[in-house]
């Protein structure tokens, strides 16, 4: 079964929207998990618009399934990460400015600076994985950098796949067969929702670890949150 892993981005947000501690972030990730979460992931940025890098640290001793922060390895996030030892961590290429991941890693280009932070990581028993597009030289680029795992970015297929162009799947498929035959671990996240997870799901080989936030903390404010993880955990067995 792939693991669902909630990103609690979206609640933190909320909180900052007040100035004040309501919704908690580490009582949601608690009830997360509680309601069946097998993982919890969390991406904060340089201006703490809503994860804080104090919620890494007070995340940590409450995350008992798996703790995932993502982000872009400046040397603030570098230090925090090594500092909380989450189960993995997620290396995504953000501008300071963007509302929300926008690219993967060109892993190519960036080869030398990704293995160098990579090895840090994984010297510290820190699983590592890498934001990509699925595009086959960029998976070869991932492999070389030494990473465990790759995250698809897979806003593309969910734009298409709203629109019924079910064929957006083939070049993740292809992507997921060329990582595995790579011996890298698959994962997958961004604009994944109740709506194609189900589809995405059937098609990829070998997908570990699918990351869920904006939608699935949308689809709770009709649903129930307890309800709507268990609806993903149907649909990724």
């Amino acid at each position: 079964m792939t693991k669902l892993s909630v990103n609690i981005n979206k609640i933190a947000t909320l909180r900052n929207s007040r100035g004040g501690d309501v919704p908690n972030v580490v009582q949601f990730a608690k009830d997360a998990q509680r309601f069946g979460a097998q993982g919890i992931t969390i991406h904060p940025r340089p201006d703490e618009r809503h994860i804080r890098y104090q919620d890494a640290r007070d995340l940590k001793p409450e995350v008992y399934t798996e703790f995932n922060i993502e982000g872009n390895p400046i040397t603030k996030f570098i230090d925090l990460v090594l500092e909380v030892k989450p189960t993995q961590v997620t290396l995504v290429p953000d501008a300071v400015d963007a509302i929300t991941s926008n690219a993967g890693w060109d892993t190519l280009k960036h080869k030398d600076f990704l293995a160098e932070v990579i090895q840090e990581f994984k010297s510290n028993g820190i699983r590592t994985s890498i934001f990509v597009d699925p595009v086959l030289k960029q998976i070869e680029g991932a492999q070389a950098t030494g990473t465990d795992r790759i995250e698809l970015y897979t806003e593309s297929f969910a734009k298409q796949y709203d629109l019924g162009n079910k064929d957006a799947i083939k070049p993740y498929v292809a992507a997921a067969e060329l990582a595995g035959k790579l011996g890298l671990g698959v994962n997958a996240g961004h604009d994944l929702s109740l709506e194609n997870i189900q589809f995405f799901k059937s098609q990829i080989p070998n997908l570990m670890e699918v990351s869920i936030g904006h939608a699935l903390i949308a689809e709770s404010l009709y649903l129930g949150v307890e309800n709507v993880i268990q609806m993903y955990l149907q649909k990724l067995k």
